[in-house]
């Protein structure tokens, strides 16, 4: 077996170079051709999804192999092949077969268990068998690959998680709740039109919010997807729904504006930098034109907008404060920070995820207040007086860190001894882009839910799920074992049917000779000396074929096809049409 996979992934490259390396289908396509044309690879088949490229071959020379499969990805990608290297993973034989079943069970998405991927490796099957790339290798290995990730979620619970990347974030935001019911009525402002937009987007519309609004640097592309949506969910009414889905298309400029008209957000952008800032949430929840949607226990909301409340406790104009300013110059929001017993002011939890020109501004504060040598007056509800001086050493030592890095960390959860109630959100976040395109220090804004890449990973590692996943490691595991043994023990058929097949043709020559010393002889007792010459060769051959077949499975068995072709002086080329033979049935079956 010479089995090679090239590839990255979102365990290996950000968000940013996969949107830049994916590929067309017109580019798939010709990726294919080239790749089986190019010396080292005899075959070829191409995952290719929103999360990984993975271009696999049947080569015959390992280095040979990597460096051509690497060139060609670079080439079609567009990607320069010293940006793309760094990014890209090599696996070879078995744990080329490992990796591929790992990824049919789900194991290797985002959120373990999705089934969407069984689909995804169907489709990469098929597109191959049609360009007559796969040959008897990638088509056993790929519809292994389906019938291994199908038995993984027969046999375990690991599709409880089993859901898209897009449906786990909203359920996530939903609080755990039925998404329909959460999104009815909703506005949704969705960030970028590539394949996970597109999804967010679409689950989004069937889930029955009542307008999707696309933005993406590239307009054309928002106005083809929101197209797309309108055509496919903007008809529900004529079909007896009870509702209908707005989806209409803006620029990247619009987004500050639409944020503060929208329920939730999706951003799956390749942006290099943040598409959000915090700042810039805060400006859209204080800036809303409307009132939330409804919420659990809501009251109606102040506009008298029809199927829309307020949350419990929030009216409009009236949210409570999400500003990153203060008074007194302090840059961090007093009242909601200094309500929280043991969450000081001056610490590192209150400035995480600070800019470094905030944190300048919070350090002159801190300093202006040690200057005076007067501590400042404690304010209601706080236990005493605010001394900025035991905190002087966490702010010179934020202040370095902000000078190297840029910016201080956000630590997501700062203990708390007793956390205040939070109002229901108003404004929900799905951040599904690597690097985050979503500050996240958003989540610290009162009002706001975010969910990111970060939080939808902590959420899928539960412990319910870890029983499931090992059962279906252990079920890779022995399919790994036993398809190589098979792979092993097919890779030495050829020699057995070409030395069965020699032997054969000696009885023939035999038979013939002995019809030319006997010319007299009758067919009765002719048919009785060919069978008995049959039957001397077959029992002969019996033992070391059955052994050899049995050897070959075992790992490192390789060897024996080449000493059986040795010891009985077979005509490799005889060998050779064997397996051209089979490779021709493989390419004429279909993906299981």
């Amino acid at each position: 077996m010479s089995l090679l996979v090239v590839g990255l992934s979102h365990r290996s490259a950000p968000v940013s170079v996969l949107e830049r390396a994916s590929l067309t289908t017109d580019a798939q396509v010709k990726l294919l051709q080239d790749t089986v044309a190019a010396e080292p690879a005899a075959e070829a088949a191409l995952l290719a999804t929103c999360n990984r490229i993975e271009l696999y071959a049947d080569v015959d020379k390992f280095h040979a192999g990597v460096a051509e499969l690497s060139t060609l990805l670079a080439q079609h990608s567009g990607v320069g092949l010293e940006e793309l290297t760094p990014y890209l993973y090599v696996h070879y034989e078995d744990r080329a077969v490992h990796h591929l079943f790992s990824v049919a069970c789900g194991l290797d998405s985002m959120v373990v268990g999705e089934g969407q991927i069984l689909g995804q490796i169907k489709d990469s099957l098929a597109r191959a068998q049609e360009l007559n790339s796969a040959g008897r290798l990638l088509n056993d290995l790929f519809q292994q690959a389906l019938r291994v990730g199908k038995r993984a979620h027969s046999e375990t619970g690991i599709d409880r998680a089993g859901q898209s990347l897009v449906t786990f974030g909203l359920e996530q935001l939903a609080g755990g709740g039925d998404v329909e019911t959460w999104a009815r009525g909703k506005k949704a402002l969705v960030i970028g039109a590539g394949s996970m937009s597109s999804l967010a987007a679409a689950t989004l519309a069937r889930a029955g919010v009542a307008e999707v609004v696309v933005a993406n640097r590239t307009f054309d592309r928002a106005e083809r997807l929101a197209h797309l949506l309108a055509e496919q969910y903007g008809q529900r009414l004529s079909e007896g729904d009870d509702t209908d889905v707005l989806a209409r298309a803006v620029p990247m400029e619009s987004v500050p504006f639409e944020l503060t008209r929208a329920d939730v957000a999706v951003s799956c952008t390749g942006a290099t930098g943040l598409v959000m800032t915090a700042e810039s949430v805060a400006a859209a929840l204080e800036g809303r034109t409307a009132a939330p949607s409804a919420v659990a226990g809501g009251t109606p909301a102040p506009d008298g907008e029809p199927g829309r409340t307020a949350a419990p406790g929030v009216e409009r104009g009236n949210l409570p404060a999400t500003g990153l300013g203060g008074e007194d110059g302090c840059p961090l929001d007093l009242p909601a920070v200094q309500g929280t017993a043991g969450f000081s002011v001056l610490g590192e939890a209150a400035v995480a995820g600070m800019a470094a020109a905030d944190l300048e501004q919070h350090a002159a504060w801190v300093d202006n207040g040690t200057a005076g040598g007067a501590q400042r007056a404690a304010r209601p509800g706080t236990a005493g007086p605010l001394d900025p001086t035991p905190d002087a050493d966490a702010i010179a030592a934020l202040a370095a860190t902000v000078a190297a890095v840029g910016r201080i960390p956000e630590r997501r959860r700062p203990e708390q001894a007793d956390e205040p109630p939070r109002p229901e959100p108003v404004l929900f976040l799905l951040d599904l882009a690597m690097p985050r395109d979503i500050d996240a220090a958003a989540h610290r804004l009162a009002g706001v839910r975010l969910v990111d890449i970060e939080s939808l990973a902590e959420a899928s590692a539960g412990a319910p799920m870890a029983a499931d996943v090992d059962q279906v490691r252990r079920i890779v595991s022995d399919e790994v074992a036993a398809f190589g043994a098979a792979l092993r023990a097919a890779h030495i058929t050829p020699t057995v049917v070409a030395l069965r097949t020699m032997a054969a043709d000696v009885v023939a020559s035999e038979i013939a000779r002995l019809d030319g010393r006997l010319p007299g002889l009758d067919d009765k007792h002719r048919a009785e000396i060919t069978q008995t010459v049959r039957r001397v060769v077959d029992k002969l051959l019996h033992a070391p074929t059955v052994r050899v077949k049995q050897l070959a499975a075992e790992p490192g068995g390789a060897g024996y096809a080449d000493a059986l072709r040795t010891l009985f002086d077979l005509d490799p080329e005889a060998v050779a049409a064997v397996s051209r033979a089979e490779d021709s049935t493989e390419k004429d079956r279909g993906p299981a």
